[in-house]
């Protein structure tokens, strides 16, 4: 027989009145028990409070503001009870049984993560840590898609507000620095859904180079090669790079 993990769940959250029900309902929905929905609203004003009061009853809410996403997160990991946690932005939402999914994998595989495939601009899947020291596109979603014990969290540690993409920090520290083990979801496991027109989706791309640059040189990478791979994501993408300047 399974064992049933608390799964904490957390959303950070900062005027998405249009959104928030359905992120909130997509959890409350589960066809799974042992479940914590902590919400962490950064004194939303446009009707985004009023929504999360309404399940009270049923999920935690903390308000204040909060200095940016990452802080958020960092606040719901903090008081966060369950032996897994997971990300849901405001803008997403999980599928019915995403939840008997992600415990199944934590009951039958020996490992401290999960990555699971999301649906985005198309499916998402997978998980390939060999490509970390030369590429970031190694994983499904954050949002949605990752899982993790909470113990093992902690141990790696927050996230970093330094960084727009500090998810990436994250995960780079936790398979390179930490040699956490962790798998994906097969391919027609589908967790959920990832809206377009997001927090990442706002970034400037040149301001998104050169974070990823500063993350790789602050875990220890060489400036040479860090920069080679600058100069790479340019070329395979000049235009993009022409209209962020």
């Amino acid at each position: 027989m399974q064992k049933k993990y608390k799964i904490s769940i957390i959303t950070t959250v900062k005027n998405s009145a249009s959104t928030i029900e359905r992120c909130i309902q997509s959890v409350l929905n589960q066809k799974y028990e042992n479940i914590e929905h902590i919400i962490v609203d950064s004194n939303s004003d446009d009707g985004t409070s009023d929504i999360i009061s309404k399940y009270k009853n049923k999920i935690t809410i903390l308000r204040e503001k909060d200095n940016n996403l990452w802080d958020g997160m960092n606040k719901g990991i903090k008081i966060a009870s369950g032996e897994i946690i997971g990300f849901l932005n405001a803008d997403d939402f999980y599928y019915p049984n995403s939840f008997k999914t992600v415990n199944t994998y934590f009951n039958t595989e020996k490992i401290d993560f999960l990555f699971g495939t999301v649906k985005k601009y198309k499916l998402m899947h997978g998980f390939n840590p060999k490509i970390i020291k030369w590429s970031f596109g190694f994983y499904s979603s954050h949002s949605v898609g990752f899982f993790i014990k909470r113990k093992a969290h902690l141990n790696v540690g927050f996230y970093n507000q330094k960084y727009l993409s500090a998810d990436l920090d994250f995960f780079y520290k936790m398979i390179t620095n930490f040699n956490l083990y962790g798998v994906a979801t097969k391919k027609n496991e589908v967790l959920g859904e990832f809206s377009k027109g997001g927090f990442s989706s706002k970034i400037n791309y040149i301001d998104h180079l050169k974070d990823l640059n500063q993350i790789r040189i602050d875990n220890k990478q060489g400036k040479f090669f860090v920069y080679f791979l600058y100069l790479i994501k340019i070329l395979k993408k000049p235009f993009k790079f022409l209209k962020a300047l």
